[in-house]
């Protein structure tokens, strides 16, 4: 067990690899096999077998259920004690008993794909399945996109040691590796690679300098391995697709996402048209440095306030609640119940993965927060991101497993609504002069940078990548290129020449999650969603929220297009929302120009 967490687990298993954990697993994984068989069995769905499948329905949500509980805490335990080798084993037992279900899920599909439209439909219409029916739906349009149900357990056996074993690895790599930080005092730390991104992030350029510098001179050390389990990992996806008659590789990125690929379309096409906005702002956070332009490393610096201050955690989290609070009150009890019964993974320490998420057991209906807080505002904003993230979780809870089912493009949706709220809250406070007031401009318009331009980014890299990858696996050198010239096209000439990052391929965790493809592009797409909703909430007020509550309710019961549709009214195959969205930055940025000239100015 690890010897030191923040956060409190005990509510999965009182004791890792304990008797009840043993006995919970054995259960499991002897009804998985038990219910496969049985599926297996089956005729395709007909009148006749209709009950017989309901049953093998329910009682395979209720095994998800409990994998997912199983999954949530081993993650949990991995991320924060990566090198654990009996986590690492954990986890590849996990990725066994998960291709089984895998299996499970293949004799699903089997019996949707060919059912007769009136039976399925009396089928997810009965009162066993209720609630069922969009999950069930998707799962009959993925058994198009299917190879013969013999070669699809093979892929999910072969999975285990193939594609998810490089997810692994890197992993494993990611959370050991350390680099090498010189701060401009000139003492010296070997650092988890964890910390260095709010050190990317610190308002003292040299820091951030260090440890970029640092950092990459660390991917570099493992880069051979980084990109092996890179190729490794799209060239599987690659491999399978035309087999399972996929078009395109963008079309299960599509599918995950639950949109089409008009929607996609329409909102890159108003990204790309807007572009000087986002480049606009970081024009201005040059100026106030003094530079013709940004380093890669300047993407998440504050601008040069006077008297910036690092923002303990015990702050952090009282400006998070207070914020919530203020604006979203049911937010904010929601926060403190977190706070109270330990939910959240800050401190940093050696030995943890990088990034953030927030994990739920569908069992419990609990989740947990992974961070790693170094007392800056984008640490701040972090907290609140991932806040937003369990709020969902927790709005969904009362639904059946199949029923909360909802698609990333939606959940980072909740997540930078929490966002929102904090800067609403904080600027609400009305303590604010024009220096807080700036700063939380600044804030505001750090995402609009961040969503506009650097996942945008990563989209661009990520599609060549797999264009090239198609024709054979891409060098280290190679890959450098992608990336550092997808930087220079989206960001343009307010990214100084050379200042590219072009290990990001390598650090970005994003790259390598093997159960979701292209998990970049669904940031954007909540970023610019979540401000239609709070365009809403500020004209409404308070009325709004119940409506935002019962928005994410339906999250799983529909795509993403029908899901705002009935929200919002709003249709997300036209540019016209996603141009309206990104206008709503306009307004923030021009009130921090205006700022800036007396808080700040030689901006």
């Amino acid at each position: 067990m690890s010897a030191q967490m923040n956060w409190d687990l005990s509510s999965y298993f009182p004791e890792f690899d304990g008797p009840e954990m043993r006995g919970f697993k054995e259960v499991l994984i002897r009804e998985l096999a038990g219910l496969l068989a049985e599926a297996q069995a089956l005729a395709p769905l007909g009148a006749p077998n209709a009950g017989l499948w309901e049953g093998v329905c329910t009682r395979a949500e209720d095994l998800g259920v409990r994998l997912g509980h199983w999954a949530s805490y081993t993650g949990c335990l991995s991320s924060v004690d990566s090198g654990n080798e009996a986590y690492i084993e954990e986890e590849a037992e996990l990725d066994r008993v998960r291709a089984e279900y895998t299996k499970l899920e293949v004799e699903l599909r089997r019996a949707l794909r060919e059912a007769d439209d009136q039976v399925f439909a009396a089928f997810v219409g009965g009162p066993v399945l209720a609630g069922c029916e969009h999950y069930l739906k998707t799962l009959r349009r993925e058994a198009q996109w299917s190879m013969p149900p013999a070669e699809e357990r093979l892929a999910a056996d072969l999975g285990v040691d193939g594609i998810q074993a490089w997810g692994r690895l890197y992993d494993t790599l990611s959370g050991k590796l350390e680099f090498a930080m010189e701060f401009p005092d000139g003492s010296r730390q070997r650092l988890p690679i964890s910390q260095r991104r709010a050190l990317m992030a610190d308002p003292d350029r040299q820091v951030r300098q260090a440890a970029f510098a640092g950092g990459n001179a660390a991917w570099q050390q493992v880069e051979d391995v980084a990109a092996a389990a890179l190729n490794a990992i799209a060239g599987t996806r690659l491999t399978l697709n035309p087999r399972r008659g996929v078009p395109h590789f963008l079309d299960v990125a599509l599918f995950q996402a639950a949109i089409s690929r008009a929607t996609l379309d329409a909102m890159l096409e108003a990204v790309c048209c807007r572009a000087e906005l986002p480049r606009r702002a970081l024009r201005l956070k040059a100026r106030a440095m003094g530079l013709e332009g940004i380093s890669w490393y300047d993407l998440e610096a504050p601008l040069p306030f006077p008297d910036t201050r690092a923002i303990p955690w015990e702050e952090a989290k009282s400006l998070v609640e207070q914020s919530f609070s203020r604006t979203y009150p049911e937010l904010g009890a929601f926060t403190r119940q977190m706070y109270a019964n330990r939910w959240i993974e800050w401190e940093p320490r050696p030995g943890k993965r990088p990034g953030g998420f927030c994990t739920s057991s569908p069992l419990s209906g609990e989740s947990r927060i992974f961070m790693t807080y170094r007392d800056t505002l984008h640490d701040l904003r972090t907290l609140a991101h991932e806040a937003g993230h369990a709020w969902h979780q927790q709005l969904v809870r009362p639904l059946r497993d199949w029923a909360r089912a909802y698609p990333m493009t939606l959940a980072e949706t909740a997540s930078t609504f929490g966002e929102l709220v904090l800067a609403e809250g904080l600027a609400a406070e009305g303590r604010a002069g024009e220096l807080e007031l700036a700063r939380l401009l600044d804030m505001e318009a750090g995402n609009a940078c961040a969503y506009l331009l650097d996942i945008p980014t990563r989209f661009v890299f990520e599609k060549r990548f797999y264009e090239e990858r198609g024709q054979g696996p891409l060098s280290v050198s190679r890959l450098k290129e992608l990336m550092a010239g997808a930087q220079r096209e989206v960001f343009g000439e307010v990214l100084l020449p050379g200042e590219e990052d072009p290990y990001f391929w390598a650090s970005k965790l994003h790259f390598y999650i093997t159960g979701t493809t292209f998990y970049n592009f669904p940031y954007t797409f909540g970023f610019l969603l979540s401000r239609g909703l709070f365009a809403r909430f500020q004209a409404e007020g308070a009325a709004f929220l119940p409506r935002y509550q019962e928005f994410l309710r339906l999250t799983g019961s529909g795509t993403a297009e029908e899901v705002a549709r009935q929200a919002l009214g709003c249709n997300l195959e036209k540019s016209a929302f996603w141009e309206e969205a990104i206008q709503s930055l306009e307004e923030p940025l021009g009130r921090l120009e205006e700022l800036l000239s007396r808080v700040l100015p030689q901006a």
